[in-house]
């Protein structure tokens, strides 16, 4: 009986072997097939021979990590093929794929967003990139941080910026200056009152005279805005009233369209062009 058992392991275990030889076989001959195929001539094609990672998941046999790290390799290679025209339009694809297969591994989603928005001008696509790996790795801050800057710096999406910046802050051992980058996010999406709390937080509770003082310079300019606002406003309206520019700010405080004459964080009067109507500081807010 023993014996009989013994019998049909080995015979298990030799069609399994028999099958995995094969099935490596036919993955050989697949790229091999791939491989050849010009790209000049068929520019992408060998897209349409690499299947989904649901299914990959199955026909890798445990090996999802050795076939993600292929398959990124051999899109490192392909996305740097200048002479295919088209390379870009299956990109996100193809990195899902890299990511389902090996969801921890994280060099291709920084190389995938990077990809698409330095070589394709694809920020949707590196958002899509992003977001997945924020998805699959919770705990890594690096990925809401990097959409962040792409909404930031490359759409000037102010509000998306903010989203992402803020998103990144939640996660442990994300940097301070995180805060920062979400507070000159919400400043340049117009929101003053808000930006202006959020830099007097990160004034009180700055661990060093570095961040007080930048933090600082953040805010004297955004009570420069507030108050430059203020003054186009009340400019205008003289101009309605009267057919002429204001002379100066105290023209505007004696006939009752400013509540008073401001002055900047530091106490000093603003320059204020009769002309144009418009204010500013006497300093750079980042010279102070």
């Amino acid at each position: 009986m023993a014996k009989t058992s013994s019998a049909k392991k080995s015979s298990t275990t030799l069609l399994l072997v028999v099958f995995l030889m094969a099935a490596a076989a036919a993955f050989m001959a697949l790229k091999a097939a791939t491989d050849r195929v010009s790209r000049e001539k068929l520019p992408g094609s060998s897209i349409i021979y690499i299947p989904s990672g649901k299914f990959l998941k199955y026909a890798t046999f445990g090996y999802r990590a050795v076939a993600a790290d292929a398959i990124y390799l051999w899109a490192i290679q392909y996305y740097s093929t200048p002479t295919i025209d088209d390379r870009f339009d299956h990109l996100d694809h193809i990195f899902a794929i890299i990511n389902e297969l090996d969801p921890r591994y994280q060099d291709p989603y920084e190389v995938g967003a990077l990809i698409a928005v330095q070589e394709a001008r694809n920020p949707a696509a590196a958002f899509s990139i992003l977001d997945r790996g924020a998805a699959n790795n919770p705990d890594q801050w690096v990925y809401p941080f990097n959409a962040g800057h792409v909404a930031l710096m490359t759409l000037k999406d102010y509000p998306l910026a903010e989203k992402y910046f803020e998103q990144c802050m939640k996660i442990p051992g994300a940097p301070e200056f995180v805060e920062r980058l979400r507070a000159n996010a919400i400043f340049k999406k117009g929101d003053l009152r808000t930006s202006w709390e959020t830099w007097l937080e990160i004034y009180k509770k700055a661990p060093d005279e570095r961040t007080k003082k930048i933090a600082s310079n953040h805010l004297y300019n955004v009570k420069a805005t507030i108050d430059a606002a203020a003054v186009d406003d009340a400019a205008a309206k003289y101009r309605e009233r009267f057919g002429r520019p204001p002379s100066d700010l105290e023209t505007l405080f004696r006939t009752g369209f400013l509540r008073e004459v401001p002055k900047d964080m530091d106490g000093q009067d603003y320059l204020y062009d009769p002309a144009t109507g418009k204010v500013k500081t006497v300093t750079s807010p980042w010279r102070r």
